[in-house]
């Protein structure tokens, strides 16, 4: 019972990175000859099932082990199921919005070459620096996770495995790019999948259920935070899923509309089935005594402290999960961050190899931050209030009937929302500003027991909205007050000039390709 020995530990870690960057390497041979466009990209290359492995992998990370069951212990059934519908039904807003922004720029690959088009080089600026700090974020996150869970699981020191795993994923995906991401992912993926159910069955087969603790538990009861989260969950979730690139090159690299469909709609359920699972390990864990139910301060732990109570082999399996999940998130963040920086940044214009240095020279600070050990839940919310501020600002310019929404709206409009959530920390906090700044950053977390954190997700893209179509009212004021001082037309309000695309082709059917010889909106972008 408990914990592996530690020579045991050592070899299922690293023998699982061993297979898996053999696997890498192995891919990247076959790709060698790739371009650098294909490098950093697979447009229209992927059937459904593959992106459905690919769309699992990217979306689930180590992190979850601690995030979901802790959900259960303070929210019970109610706030675990709203958690993981939250986390999984996102997914299907890639299928919604991805064959719109696909049309609308069928040579990109990200969403932030679309609002480079859409608004200017400068909106494009402004959502690349949101994208690659929460990758950033969501990349440390997974080290700082992937640490905690091999100390909790092995009693070993964490920062070898971290390192190794840093080496594994800079090596292959260096070498090959995202093709090699997203193959790598399938196989992953797969393996989360089986190991899913074998590590349900071997915990529900060996937890011992003490029944009086469950209704003492109170968990299958709704909660005030429980219907708080109907709302904060989804908003944050939603919104966050628009900053990470990962999604939107997967979206990019589906061969058709249908194929995309069918990938995210594979995914979103099963997401949902795997995080409803990991979740409950918070329930059984309460109920069978491993965990001291109300005690707030371990229920990220709660899974762990019920893997103490169970044979070794059962730990072994969690752990092989862990890695091909840690992975999984971790080589996805690589190559997207890096995609999307070459793009945004540099225009595709780097040699090959510096682009390849770049992923080498990214990890030394993630490595850095990650050994801080930070709160894994910290780093999502943070990302999470300025997405919630930033996305419903920026997806207006998707609808035509909006074609006099500039980029100089939207940028006010998000950095309005983030200051809007520190104008409500003032009036909720009687005009303190000390714990309206802190506000910012959620340090009082999701789950206090007050309307802190529920306000906070409204006013952001509520305020958000106010401040861009204030915005928009005063440059088009401005706009006005100078055509009548100059004497000139007001055509702020026209529509943008059209111009002829020639023959760009792309799949707006399941079964052709068809070439598009209309007339398609000007994609310059205009700021102000």
């Amino acid at each position: 019972m408990g914990l592996p020995s530690a020579p045991a530990s050592n070899a299922i870690i690293y023998l699982t990175y061993g297979a898996f960057l053999v696997l890498g390497l192995y891919v990247a041979w076959r790709l060698r000859k790739q371009s650098k466009l294909e490098w950093l990209s697979s447009n229209r290359t992927q059937k459904g099932v593959p992106l459905a492995l690919n769309f699992i992998a990217s979306a689930l990370g180590s992190g979850i082990l601690f995030t979901y069951p802790q959900i259960a212990t303070i929210a019970g059934v109610q706030g675990l199921l709203v958690y993981a519908l939250a986390s999984a039904l996102p997914l299907l807003i890639f299928g919604a919005l991805g064959p719109i922004i696909r049309r609308k720029c069928p040579e990109g690959f990200v969403l932030t070459e679309w609002t480079r088009q859409r608004y200017g080089a400068v909106a494009g600026l402004f959502l690349s620096a949101c994208t690659l700090i929460t990758m950033f974020l969501y990349m440390v996150a997974e080290l700082s996770a992937l640490q905690q869970i091999v100390n909790l699981l092995t009693g070993l020191n964490g920062l070898p495995v971290v390192i190794v795993e840093c080496a594994v994923t800079t090596i292959y995906t260096s070498l090959g790019g995202f093709k090699v991401s997203f193959v790598t992912d399938n196989i992953q993926g797969v393996m989360v999948l089986g190991l899913i159910i074998l590590g349900v069955i071997a915990v529900g087969v060996e937890t011992n259920i003490d029944r009086s603790l469950i209704d003492q538990s109170g968990y299958l009861k709704p909660s005030l935070l429980g219907w708080q989260l109907i709302y904060i969950l989804p908003v944050a979730i939603l919104t966050n899923d628009f900053f990470l690139s990962g999604f939107w090159m997967r979206t990019f690299a589906s061969r058709t509309d249908k194929d995309l469909w069918i990938g995210v709609s594979l995914a979103s359920l099963g997401v949902l089935i795997i995080l409803t699972l990991v979740g409950v390990a918070g329930l059984l864990a309460a109920w069978s005594g491993a965990y001291q139910i109300g005690d707030e301060e371990t229920g990220a732990l709660s899974l762990f402290l019920l893997l103490e109570k169970l044979p070794a082999w059962v730990v072994g399996v969690v752990l092989v999960m862990v890695v091909s999940l840690s992975t999984a998130a971790f080589d996805s963040f690589q190559s997207a961050m890096v995609s999307t920086g070459s793009n945004d940044l540099f225009r595709n214009k780097l040699n090959i190899w510096v682009i390849r240095a770049c992923i080498v020279l990214l990890i030394f600070p993630v490595v850095v931050v990650a050994l801080r050990s930070p709160d894994i839940l910290q780093i999502f919310l943070i990302s999470d209030l300025v997405s919630a501020a930033v996305v419903p600002c920026l997806v207006i310019g998707l609808s035509e009937k909006f074609y006099w929404y500039r980029g100089f709206d939207f940028v006010v409009g998000g950095l309005g929302g983030i200051f809007t959530i520190f104008l409500f920390g003032l009036v909720y906090y009687g005009g303190d500003a000390t714990q309206a700044s802190k506000l910012l950053l959620l340090e009082g977390g999701l789950y206090a027991n007050d309307w802190s954190a529920f306000g906070a997700f409204v006013a952001a893209p509520v305020g958000g909205l106010l401040w861009a179509f204030g915005a928009c009212g005063l440059r088009l004021a401005f706009h006005f007050i100078m055509a009548k001082v100059k004497g000139h037309r007001f055509d702020a309000l026209d529509r943008p000039v059209p111009r002829h695309v020639a023959h760009p082709r792309t799949l707006d059917s399941d079964e052709h390709a068809t070439v598009l010889e209309h007339n398609t909106v000007d994609t310059k972008g205009k700021f102000f």
